[in-house]
């Protein structure tokens, strides 16, 4: 290993090491010689290394400061793979704290919180899956994203065996991209990963690092593409993780009304230091490089943007101009979305940012924050609380379901139907809707078929195509043996043939960003709870029509306007009854003739089946 150079010191201090984790850290040496350690602790009056080949004897393995760097570096000759080790950082404040590296690559599992010696053997095989990737523009393509918790989604599976079982059922659902809630090492498992302690490791309760390095190798081999949700908006307090980390306040903010979070009890990082963004910078880059990730969900960006998210008056400190915008967490977000989309073509940067900054998504050289998209959680409220409502009072609440055409265009969205959505009493999505059993499944369908064809990419949270009845727990698996219920297994074909007619229609996803991707056909038949509207392709030549009746009532004779005359296929209709639908449509397909309506040339006279979404296309327009 490398040690550390002039060069690397000064790109630390000006917080440009994009490859920071090569030279912090610990680091086996070749030939059984020991390990290399370094760490960057400024404040401290002094470092060594304890761990199980010293008997955790402070002194013994001492650590020597880097010129004025604030780098503590020096060498153990009788540490070895396998090995557990901490830092003994004598603080600024006169005690002694044994911390976890912070760039440790593994961790013991909880609740064991020591780092531990570890050296990457695995080698890749996803060269050809890579190269695609950098040759696509994943705002023009297809994104169907399947939310996994993976300690939840079967329990007891370690990386390797969810490998094999979560990439066949996704390639059955046929979703594009699978994405990880936190797998970084964190101490508390109802934290769902959120509260991260070791940003280098991933959680070493579902196996080693080469394991997850395995799985994301088998996803590629699949043609799935993997999503790490990442979390640089704060930290916990442990006292053996990053808190204080040199007695002093090191990665956090010193006062509590910057450096304190106040909705989570966890610390902020401090965005204006150049060392902390650096640490950030390259831990982004390390998931991507090290493991191959196709993108990173940077969760709770709204709390970074904002110095009074969560705070009442007097509990923030304004910034320089005396406003609320946190200048330093903005300017970190545009360097790291820059420096990923640099290195990295064809990667995903996504927000989850629950308010109105503008620019989100919007190139960094123009102001905006750079991410690729922007998850859109207006659409999913609004949706949310439409289909929730009896269908009588639906028409009262129309515009909840057309309001998003309002502002669709000014992101690159995503829409998320998270695992937010369904915990905490909040109640599954099938138990959200109203009606007997069969109109929440029936709703249940309907509601997926509008989501896949709504401008913008989708995610949808495990177990939410199982038509799952509970609640999801991280404290036990999905309720996988509901699919011994034939609505439960409709659920699941019409979820999967979503996906197959989604990535087979170009028109449903290469123009999500703009409006010449999307027409309205019908948006005011508020009496009647349905929506029509047409998805175009970049050139224009192709068309789905998407009609969308949230009524338990048959609409027979329902008359819309079409882009095109002509014979129309029913491509999907989620009524169907390999999906315990009613089996009511339009199997022969539907004429659009010379009749106008609505201003438009051509119109058909249909059947819209009850609490369904029916897709239709030219007839001579056949799947890519």
């Amino acid at each position: 290993m490398k040690p550390l150079g002039e060069l690397d010191l000064y790109l630390l201090g000006e917080g440009r090491h994009e490859r920071l984790w090569e030279r912090l850290g610990a680091h086996l040496l070749d030939d059984d010689a020991g390990a290399r350690f370094a760490v960057w602790a400024p404040n401290a009056r002094g470092v060594s290394v304890v761990g199980d080949w010293n008997d955790w004897s402070e002194g013994t393995d001492p650590l020597v400061p880097q010129a004025s760097s604030g780098v503590w570096a020096g060498a153990a000759g009788r540490a070895r793979e396998g090995h557990a080790y901490k830092l003994a950082v004598r603080g600024a404040d006169g005690h002694t704290r044994l911390k976890a590296d912070p760039f440790a690559v593994r961790a013991e599992p909880p609740p064991q919180t020591a780092s531990v010696l570890y050296r990457s053997r695995h080698a890749w095989g996803d060269d050809e899956w890579l190269a695609r990737r950098a040759a696509v523009d994943p705002l023009t393509a297809p994104l169907s994203v399947y939310e996994v918790h993976a300690g939840s989604w079967r329990q007891g599976l370690g990386w390797r065996d969810l490998a094999d079982e979560l990439s066949e059922h996704v390639v059955e659902l046929g979703f594009t991209h699978v994405e990880l809630m936190p797998v970084m090492q964190h101490p508390y498992g109802p934290s769902w990963g959120y509260q991260v302690t070791g940003y280098f490791a991933p959680q070493a309760t579902l196996g080693e690092p080469d394991d997850l390095r395995a799985f994301v190798d088998t996803m590629h081999a699949n043609g799935i593409g993997v999503l790490l949700d990442w979390v640089p908006a704060h930290f916990p307090r442990d006292d053996w993780a990053l808190a204080r980390f040199d007695g002093t306040a090191l990665y956090e903010h010193a006062d509590p009304r910057r450096g304190s979070h106040p909705d989570w009890g966890t610390l902020v990082f401090n965005y204006g230091r150049h060392e902390v963004r650096n640490f950030l910078l390259a831990n982004a880059l390390y998931w991507l490089e090290e493991f191959h990730a196709d993108g990173l969900r940077v969760d709770a960006v709204a709390s970074m943007l904002y110095l009074d998210y969560s705070r009442e008056p007097g509990e923030w400190l304004p910034n320089r101009f005396g406003g609320r915008e946190d200048l330093e967490a903005v300017s970190f977000l545009q360097e790291l979305n820059a420096v990923v989309h640099a290195a990295h073509p064809g990667v995903a940067m996504i927000a989850e940012e629950s308010t109105a900054w503008p620019g989100v998504s919007r190139p960094t050289e123009g102001g905006g924050l750079g991410f690729t998209f922007k998850w859109n959680m207006g659409w999913m409220h609004d949706t949310l609380d439409y289909v929730s409502k009896e269908p009588v009072h639906r028409r009262w609440h129309h515009d909840e379901l057309t309001f998003s055409m309002v502002y669709a265009w000014d992101e690159n969205f995503v829409l998320p139907i998270s695992h937010d959505e369904v915990v905490h009493g909040k109640q599954s999505l099938l138990r959200k809707l109203p009606g007997d059993e069969w109109q929440q499944f029936a709703t249940l369908r309907a509601l997926y078929g509008h989501m896949w064809a709504h401008p913008g990419k989708q995610l949808l949270f495990m177990g939410g195509e199982l038509g799952q009845g509970t609640e999801w727990s991280e404290a036990g698996s999905l309720d996988w043996y509901v699919l011994d219920y034939p609505l439960h297994e409709g659920v699941r074909r019409c979820v999967a043939d979503l996906n197959r007619a989604y990535r087979a229609e170009p028109a449903l996803w290469e123009v999500d960003f703009a409006p010449a991707g999307f027409q309205w056909l019908v948006g005011d038949a508020r009496e009647d709870n349905v929506l029509a509207y047409a998805r175009f392709s970049g050139d224009g030549s192709r068309v789905l029509v998407s009609l969308v009746n949230f009524s338990p009532v048959v609409r027979h004779h329902w008359r819309v306007p079409l882009p095109l005359g002509g014979h129309w296929r029913e491509v999907l209709n989620t009524d169907a009854t390999e999906y315990g639908g009613s089996g009511v449509g339009n199997l022969g397909g539907v004429e659009a003739l010379v009749e106008p309506l609505h201003g438009r040339p051509f119109s058909a006279g249909l059947t819209l089946p009850p609490l369904a979404t029916v897709w239709l296309a030219p007839a001579e327009q056949m799947p890519v």
